[in-house]
């Protein structure tokens, strides 16, 4: 049995990261599990320039501007025939540092905020697994933890807070996953090197390209060392059902039904194979109970379209973290005050999630929008930055849905218990 702690958690990903680094500064006792070495590969490299008021919180925007990351400043649509959109360059509707950020090699980037952690003076078990939450009636009070060498151990703790990516330790364990029926897909994607890039500063330009069926989407952005990230999106129905077994087959079938992307790779060198990926879009019931908080992909995961995923995992890694520390400070571990903070993070998942669904709503159109609503423009580009924790964005919202009603859906909601 080691010490008791103030805060166990799983996962070192940029939730659990940024949730230990947090917690740790506070002045509580931090174990972090991650199961796996580090660095690791991991998918997700483009970020939200909002990303940036996590990295200054954390301290380590200095690390990031040293790492041989790609800036990206901007973002831009393909239409299924070819068409691109003007640029959404966010530094022109935000002229502060915060309005641009990076294209991050994810096994660098990773261990740049794991590491920071541990200079935070959090414990660090790595490679170690954490195979079960124990509770004592309905509280989490700790976790066991198979570590490679030592066996298996108990680990205890005042919160436990669950980072553990789509693994969803607790969420499945718990029942608390719902997924979402309109946003059932997946994803293909690869490397390549010497594939063409943008000149100067558009070089870490987010490409967003429709296929010609309009049914299936790239994403095409530029990484260090003269790679490119390349990946289509689509339903099961599009994607998996009827299709080739092989990833490469279907990935190439989809790259001919792509003149942008085709173009794009044409002699460049394919230097990964082909992986996929479940991109199913779901939330958890619940973002906390007595003595357990979830964090990042453990408590919801929204598709890829926006590059949400760092950003969330960010944010719901402080609030987190937070929320530890307000619950060791006066004694309560309650559900309710370790999950203070839910409203606020899932209205900001929710305002995302409405913009995911106009993306893939057949008939929504931003271009046509943005024509019939050019005062909306600004909230539209601050939204595409991730600032909806600090700007409001119930008029874009109001005004996307009367433009073109989207797919009827489900709010997220909460349950206290």
């Amino acid at each position: 049995m080691r010490e008791p702690r103030d805060v166990i958690i799983i996962g070192g990903g940029p939730a659990g990261s940024t949730a230990a680094a947090v917690a740790a500064r506070a002045g509580l006792r931090v174990t972090l599990v991650e199961k796996k070495a580090f660095p690791r590969y991991q998918i997700g490299e483009s970020l939200m320039p909002a990303c940036y008021w996590t990295f200054e919180r954390l301290g380590v925007l200095d690390k990031l501007r040293r790492a041989n990351f790609v800036s990206k400043q901007s973002v831009q649509f393909y239409s299924k025939t070819g068409v691109p959109s003007e640029p959404y360059y966010f530094p022109d509707f935000d002229p502060h540092e915060s309005s641009w950020t990076w294209q991050v090699e994810r096994s660098a980037f990773d261990q740049i905020l794991l590491e920071h952690a541990a200079g935070e003076g959090v414990e660090i078990l790595q490679p170690a697994t954490v195979r079960d939450v124990h509770f004592d009636g309905t509280r989490a009070v700790g976790v066991l933890v198979d570590e490679p060498g030592s066996g298996t151990r108990d680990l205890r703790a005042a919160v436990t807070i669950d980072a553990s990516g789509q693994r969803a330790l607790l969420a499945r364990k718990l029942r608390l996953r719902t997924l979402d029926p309109n946003l059932m897909n997946c994803s293909y994607f690869t490397q390549y090197r010497g594939a063409l890039r943008e000149p100067g500063g558009d070089e870490g330009v987010t490409l967003l390209v429709a296929t010609q069926r309009a049914e299936t989407w790239f994403w095409y952005l530029a990484l260090p060392e003269n790679r490119v990230s390349v990946g289509v999106v689509g339903p099961l129905a599009s994607l998996v059902r009827g299709r080739s077994k092989i990833p490469q087959t279907v990935f190439e079938e989809e790259v001919d039904n792509c003149t942008v992307i085709r173009r794009r790779i044409a002699g460049a060198e394919q230097i990964m194979p082909v992986r996929v990926l479940r991109d199913f879009s779901y939330c958890s019931t619940r973002i906390a109970g007595d003595g357990w908080v979830l964090a990042g992909d453990a408590f919801g995961f929204l598709d890829p379209v926006y590059s949400s995923g760092v950003f969330l995992a960010l944010r719901s890694g402080e609030l987190a973290a937070d929320a530890a520390v307000a619950a060791c400070d006066s004694g309560d571990f309650s559900a309710t005050a370790l999950g203070s903070h839910g409203r606020e993070y899932v209205a900001g998942m929710e305002a995302l999630r409405r913009m995911v669904y106009a993306f893939y709503a057949e008939d929504f159109n931003f271009a046509r929008f943005v024509r019939s609503n050019p005062e909306q423009t600004n909230a539209l580009v601050h939204l595409l930055i991730g600032t909806v924790y600090r700007v409001p964005v119930d008029g874009l919202i109001a005004a996307m849905e009367a433009f073109s009603p989207l797919p009827s859906y489900e709010p997220l909601r909460l349950n206290e218990r």
